[in-house]
């Protein structure tokens, strides 16, 4: 179903994306300060990201199934007041500093983003041409990164203000530095459930599908969908090892203010998401771009594992002339895995979703479930860190998440059926 496009319908779900980008790239911030007020190792801080991103598996489907029960609308109204809750549930977890607490308030966090994202992301595909439904999603996606800039900033200067050296804190310091997370997290909290309302009575209209000749097939009677939740599957995964653990390695190094360079990364996802809203789809073709994604994705990753963890000639080069921190090389060559990763959820989406018909949301689901990327492959990266005790080594086996988006771009979303000769020539 195509609806056209019109101003409204994109700055609400545009405000829907604000929330997506802030919620989900604190936890790059969170990640090394629970480590310090919990006591963690590198691996065991991991946890939060797999507590957030495995909200999107489990509850996936049953939200897919609410939707169809609630309308699209109904649903992203249900959703922010799902992260209202989740957001409520950091303020015992910060009066106990217990790490278990902050797990389930995350997991819980990422229980209404699932539903809000299953509602919001078929919409933005749908309310115009399939064609440049990439372009719309890298709209999205600036607002989504812009607050993935602004996330670990403000963290930084809400929590950290003040504060020294995190090392060798005392009891009371670790309370008091818990305790901080209180009053941004209550706000938090009211501005979600202020969200809720707004949208339960905004003028966005329901999405509506036809009957068509698919009417009664499963959702896994289409390869391009199928396949896409899987590229999805390593592409999350990459994406959040990317944005979440760029802190951790950079204070494995060293680095100060480890807490803020999140925003570094998201820097140049909003410089390449730019470019998908310029070129997509008049001069650059979602296939094409999702292309040169997955080839500049395995480059820079031979970047990170391959270069200096103490010169920051590169860095320099970038952005020394502005007054910025620079960073070693190697953490740069991370910072600008930003650039590779943009373009791949706006062009996957449309590619994957089209000529659903009514099997929309639980395409939407089967998507959505993929997010589990962000919840097993950092573990899997952590775990590859103390084997091999280098966390710059483990970020090569990120090559292989590349791999599968590459093997989509080329040939996966274009098969039509499963058996071997239902594949679209070009």
């Amino acid at each position: 179903m195509h609806k056209k496009s019109s101003l409204i319908p994109m700055i609400i779900i545009g405000l829907l994306f604000f929330i997506f980008g802030f919620v989900t790239w604190l936890n790059g911030s969170l990640i090394p300060f629970l480590k310090v007020i919990c006591t963690l190792s590198d691996l065991e801080a991991l946890f939060v990201t797999f507590a957030f991103y495995i909200a999107y598996t489990v509850m996936a489907l049953p939200m897919a199934y609410l939707l169809d029960k609630t309308g699209y609308k109904n649903g992203m109204s249900l959703g922010l007041g799902m992260m209202s809750v989740g957001s409520l549930l950091f303020i015992p977890a910060a009066l106990n500093a217990e790490f278990i607490y902050f797990l389930v308030a995350l997991f819980t966090l990422g229980s209404g983003l699932t539903l809000l994202q299953t509602a919001s992301n078929p919409y933005i595909v749908l309310i115009g041409p399939i064609e440049s439904a990439a372009m719309r999603i890298s709209i999205m996606g600036l607002i989504n990164k812009s607050a993935g800039v602004l996330a670990p900033i403000i963290f930084t200067v809400l929590i950290l203000s003040g504060i020294g050296s995190t090392q060798n804190l005392s009891a009371f310091d670790i309370d008091t530095l818990a305790h901080k997370l209180i009053i941004p997290y209550g706000v938090m909290a009211s501005v979600l459930f202020l969200l809720a309302f707004f949208v339960k009575f905004s003028p966005l209209q329901e999405l509506e599908f036809i009957q068509d000749e698919y009417d009664d097939s499963s959702v896994f009677s289409f390869p391009r969908v199928v396949l896409g939740a899987v590229a999805l599957f390593f592409y999350v995964g990459i994406e959040v090892i990317a944005g979440d653990t760029i802190g951790l390695y950079a204070q494995s190094l060293g680095v100060l203010n480890a807490t803020v360079l999140t925003s570094y990364t998201m820097v140049f996802m909003v410089i390449s998401y730019l470019i998908g809203v310029f070129f997509i789809p008049k001069y650059l073709s979602q296939e094409k771009a999702l292309t040169g994604s997955a080839i500049l994705g395995i480059t820079l990753l031979i970047g990170v594992a391959f270069s200096s963890t103490t010169d920051n000639a590169i860095s320099t080069f970038l952005w020394g002339w502005s007054g910025i921190q620079t960073l070693p090389d190697s953490v740069t060559f991370v910072a600008l895995l930003g650039l590779a990763n943009a373009l791949v959820w706006p062009t996957i989406w449309p590619l994957a979703l089209e000529d659903l018909g009514k099997h929309t949301a639980k395409g939407s689901a089967l998507l959505i479930m993929s997010i589990a990327g962000g919840a097993l492959l950092p573990l899997a990266f952590g775990k590859l860190s103390l084997i091999s005790g280098s966390m710059q080594e483990a970020y090569l086996y990120g090559i292989v998440c590349y791999g599968v988006i590459l093997l989509y771009a080329l040939k996966g979303h274009k098969v039509t059926g499963w058996h071997k000769s239902s594949v679209i020539d070009d």
